[in-house]
């Protein structure tokens, strides 16, 4: 039954100190940790366990020397249960930019009726794209409507025929400026 406690007690001091360094739960203190999980240890103890596990989540292995079976177990399961939210946390917190989170897009008709201007009549490729809301988006396309939710920002754009040859040579260029550097296999 010691075991089983000792695992629980590991285990919540894992997921604790992920909460902290990886989730950003300012919350959770190594005070918090030491009270809940192991109020028996001193605190020098404590201190030295927790730094030990600090250090083993940080080199991000699932197994590691020095540790005694127990506590091996309880990293291995730490990381087979949290290794995709972990870098899910580590990928969002290294963007600098919004990132695309969706895009949907169609092609309408607009005639010369609905525009007002025959020279405009003709198929349009009207696109939407969401973004999240890690920073501020600036574009840089004529005919654009931006709308913002609670936490994505989305972005409405129009183009025409010419405007969609444009985006595809563009697109062409960048992949032939990837191949040049990291050729296809």
């Amino acid at each position: 039954m010691a075991d089983v406690e000792a695992s629980k007690s590991l285990s919540g001091l894992l997921n604790g100190i992920a909460q902290k360094v990886y989730y950003s739960n300012s919350e959770i203190t190594e005070e918090l940790l030491k009270d809940e999980l192991y109020p028996e240890l001193s605190q020098e103890e404590f201190t030295a366990l927790h730094e030990k596990m600090k250090a083993l989540i940080k080199m991000k292995r699932q197994g590691s020397g020095g540790l005694g079976a127990e506590q091996a177990a309880a990293l291995s399961r730490f990381w087979k249960s949290q290794r995709v939210r972990v870098r899910e946390s580590l990928l969002s917190q290294s963007r600098w930019e919004p990132g695309l989170r969706g895009l949907s897009w169609r092609v309408d008709l607009h005639t010369a009726a609905s525009r007002g201007d025959a020279a405009q009549s003709g198929p349009v490729a009207l696109m939407e794209l969401e973004l999240g809301r890690a920073g501020q988006f600036i574009l840089f396309v004529t005919g654009f409507v931006s709308k913002s939710s609670a936490d994505s920002e989305f972005v409405c754009l129009e183009f025409d025929e010419a405007k969609v040859n444009q985006v595809l040579k563009k697109m062409s260029d960048i992949q032939q400026s990837i191949d040049r550097i990291v050729p296809r296999t």
